[in-house]
């Protein structure tokens, strides 16, 4: 029998923008590069091969927000990513499979929704077919090694002259990654000690190419309190909830997950103490905000702004955000949630300035700017 925590993501793969960072007069960095799943993606997903298991993204109500239109974006607007960009001055960056030419000034992105850390062959041996998207962390390094070496860019920042001008003054941005890991396992004998270790292990050696190739900042998100999240909440038993009101045992799986990853980027830090390694901690900071929702300007913790009707969520597996039936509240950003997996734009806004500006980025992400 699957756990709540192996069927989690396994089914659905204020409008005001953040204050300029004020710690630099001028922007700090020229480009941004990033890497991730649908919590980071801009709209790689469209152009993405395999099963059209994350097709709805391509209907409205998605994007209406902000942009009126959907953006294969997982969300009703703007994403943190888009939020860290705009802090910068930055223009909001377009996907690596949308490129056109004179897009790449100001960094790319690589993340796509439904992406694992762990390579997709693993889970094709072990016949899990519900994983539906065949693209990996090691995709994305792939991707962004055709796009340096396609400008000129065959080595390191200290090597070359086209690299330095492509990663000197870069922000490298690596959005959560790993939860759709735990997601393929459903119904297997694979146990989600085996996806942490090789998940970790894949994105520390990610990580590891990228500080090789002389980048200088890097940005990485830990896992969310998945937990918390409307479809976890609708598959789990009403008794296994912790004092968030969230899946225990969800959030248990998350929070060690957490715990291993901040001490692999420790180990990278001393390999490579010429870089700055900021963690942001997801966890934390979207823990904060569900047990206060109010004080962040939030009605609603757990139900979803568009789904289904059905109670006590608005969510169903089989009739989800952007299908014929489903619609959508009319003020997302009274909700932390907008879909059942991903979250609104209002909430997207209000964990980019608890990172940016506040407390939960280790080191401070002003560390950065210097």
């Amino acid at each position: 029998m699957a756990t709540p925590s192996q069927l989690i993501l396994t089914l659905i793969f204020f409008s005001a923008s953040i204050p300029l960072l004020s710690s630099s007069p001028t922007p700090p960095f020229k480009k941004i590069y990033a890497f991730g799943d649908s919590f980071t993606d801009t709209g790689n997903t469209k152009s993405a091969t395999g099963p059209s298991g994350f097709g709805h993204v391509s209907n409205p109500p998605y994007g209406d927000t902000f942009f009126h239109r959907p953006t294969n974006r997982y969300s009703d607007g703007r994403l943190m990513i888009d939020f860290v960009a705009e802090s910068l001055s930055l223009p909001f960056l377009p996907p690596y499979l949308h490129l056109k030419q004179g897009d790449e000034k100001h960094g790319v992105n690589f993340a796509v929704a439904g992406s694992t850390a762990i390579n997709h062959g693993f889970f094709v041996m072990n016949n899990l077919s519900l994983a539906f998207t065949p693209q990996s962390i090691q995709t994305q390094i792939l991707w962004f090694n055709q796009f340096l070496q396609k400008n000129g860019c065959q080595g390191s920042v200290d090597s070359s002259p086209a690299c330095r001008e492509l990663m000197e003054d870069s922000l490298i941005w690596v959005g959560e990654i790993g939860v759709n890991d735990y997601a393929y396992i459903t119904g297997s004998s694979v146990t989600s000690d085996t996806v942490r270790k090789l998940a970790i292990s894949t994105v520390t050696t990610f990580l590891q190419e990228l500080l090789k190739k002389g980048v200088k900042s890097i940005v990485v998100q830990g896992l969310p309190p998945t937990g918390c999240l409307p479809l976890a909440m609708t598959l789990a038993p009403e008794d296994d909830r912790d004092d968030m009101g969230c899946v225990k045992s969800v959030n248990n799986q998350t929070m060690v997950h957490n715990i291993v990853y901040k001490a692999k980027l420790e180990d990278l830090k001393r390999e490579f103490p010429n870089a700055t390694i900021t963690y942001l901690d997801f966890w934390n900071a979207y823990s904060t905000v569900v047990k206060n929702p109010r004080g962040y300007g939030f009605k609603e913790p757990f139900k979803a702004c568009c789904g289904s009707g059905d109670p006590p969520y608005n969510f169903a597996v089989f009739n989800v955000c952007g299908m014929p039936s489903a619609k959508a509240c009319r003020n997302p950003s009274q909700y932390i949630n907008w879909d059942g997996v991903h979250l609104t734009e209002g909430m997207y806004k209000v964990l980019t300035n608890m990172f940016l500006n506040g407390t939960y980025s280790q080191p401070p992400f002003d560390s950065l700017l210097h």
